[in-house]
């Protein structure tokens, strides 16, 4: 797998997913600001990933502060929070993340400055190798769903790339290929970025591990001929009624794999749960950039000279159309999904 965010000689080195799959190209970020550019502008996407990358930015803008007064360190460390959670607003991995943070920092109050920093890059290394083993256990768990022979369709990319390493849709996709299992993958190619297009097709294609690339609006005819046996996708925040918040087109998918009767699963590991909020009607919905629909990468143009744009990069799955959700810690109906994340 290769490396989507690490900590490296100093530096949070991010893979630029914005140049795959024509380029693969790291970039060194050297202060934090420049992380919140990676999470921003999706050189760093994928909400446990930029949970990763925010709390590596925590922990980099820290070695900066010159101050060694602890008020005036957590002051500091604060506002470098405070301005990489404002880079995204929907994935709940960010806020996670910089809220771990945070409370390290708390906690390390007595400890000598120097020593702080140090401890800040040691969580941030610790989250990441968290996520890595929450992924792995969420493919075993979910690699039971997958029956041998079976194909799965997939939406958007909830893989390695989207994750510290392994993923998490794409985790339980491995699971069960590395368990013998004989399966194919469907890929949406996600409009407008493309993301199974550019990435999931990419990353599996590196794996070995069959995959078909098709436009989102053929997924309803594969299902109506009988060609999709199961869906699995990932998630940004999950709520504590079970609705999924997920990339844009996700609905759809799940919509139409209920009138078909078609299993539809989310794998998320339980940092993307996010019990504070009631349901998906109060998740907030990032709107990007109308370029990204106007304009194939930001470069040709496809469609006329002002025309309005519609562009929410996420929707909201509701709960009655998600078979299970697929966690670290087990398979679990979205109805049980708050109680069974209470108890552990």
């Amino acid at each position: 797998m290769v490396p989507t965010v690490e900590w490296k000689d100093g530096a949070v080195r991010i893979l630029d997913q914005s140049r795959l799959p024509d380029k693969v190209e790291f970039v060194d970020c050297c202060d934090y600001e420049t992380v919140g550019i990676a999470i921003k502008e999706l050189w760093v996407r994928g909400a446990p990933a930029i949970g990763i990358a925010a709390a590596m930015g925590v922990a980099l803008g820290a070695q900066s502060v010159k101050t060694t007064e602890y008020d005036a360190f957590r002051k500091a460390v604060w506002a470098i929070a405070d301005h990489l959670a404002a880079t995204r607003p929907t994935a709940v991995n960010l806020f996670w993340a910089i809220d771990r943070m945070k409370r390290r920092l708390e906690a390390l109050k007595a400890e000598p400055i120097p020593t702080i920093k140090e401890k800040l890059i040691v969580e941030a290394q610790l989250i990441l190798a968290e996520d890595i083993a929450m992924n792995r256990a969420i493919g075993k768990h979910g690699a039971a769903v997958v029956g041998d022979g079976q194909t799965i369709l997939t939406h958007c990319n909830a893989g390695a790339l989207a994750t510290g390493g392994y993923g998490t849709a794409l985790g339980v996709v491995r699971a069960a290929w590395e368990g013998g299992k004989k399966i194919r993958v469907v890929a949406g190619e996600t409009r407008p970025v493309l993301q199974g297009s550019r990435l999931t097709a990419w990353e599996l294609m590196q794996d070995g591990i069959p995959v078909t690339l098709i436009t989102d609006n053929m997924a309803g005819t594969l299902m109506g001929q009988g060609k999709i046996h199961l869906c699995v996708v990932g998630a940004d925040r999950i709520t504590a009624n079970g609705d999924v918040a997920n990339k844009i087109g996700t609905y759809s998918v799940a919509v139409l794999a209920h009138a078909h009767g078609i299993p539809f699963y989310v794998a998320a590991p339980s940092s993307t749960v996010d019990l504070a909020t009631p349901s998906g009607d109060q998740i907030p919905i990032e709107q990007r950039d109308p370029r990204e629909v106007t304009h194939v990468r930001g470069k040709e143009a496809i469609a006329p000279d002002g025309v309005e744009v519609f562009n929410p990069a996420f929707d909201v799955t509701p709960a009655r159309l998600i078979t299970g959700i697929i966690t670290e810690k087990g398979i679990f109906k979205p109805s049980e999904l708050a109680e069974k994340m209470r108890q552990s």
